[in-house]
């Protein structure tokens, strides 16, 4: 079992930054990928950023050019970094992890809150 944390929510004015980190229990190089999704009211789950074991990057075409997803292997860290956010950004934002290609495994979220 693998635990998931998030942090670094909160509130944000439109056009500013913010930085979540996601903090793994185990070991995320050996992780297939790790992902942030986020969930709006009203919405369906999306995925904002995916990176692989490799190192190669996905990210959804709302966000791309403004977010930047990394990690920290040594330190079990998965990082979103945030710029120009918009009130459209307004979510909860989840990690997720896969390992040996099916294991999912999330975190219990951090609220994401932008005003205009």
């Amino acid at each position: 079992q693998v635990q998931l944390v998030e942090s670094g929510g909160g509130l944000v004015q439109a056009g500013g930054s913010r930085r979540l980190s996601c903090a793994a229990s185990g070991s995320i190089s050996s992780a297939n990928s790790m992902a942030w999704y986020r969930l709006a009211p009203g919405k369906q789950r999306e995925l904002v950023a995916r990176i692989t074991a490799s190192g190669g990057t996905n990210y959804a075409d709302s966000v791309k050019g403004r977010f930047t997803i990394s990690r920290d292997n040594a330190k079990n860290t998965v990082y979103l970094q945030m710029n120009s956010l918009r009130p459209e950004d307004t979510a909860v934002y989840y990690c997720n992890a896969v390992y040996y290609g099916f294991d999912n495994y999330w975190g219990r979220g951090t609220q994401v809150t932008v005003s205009s």
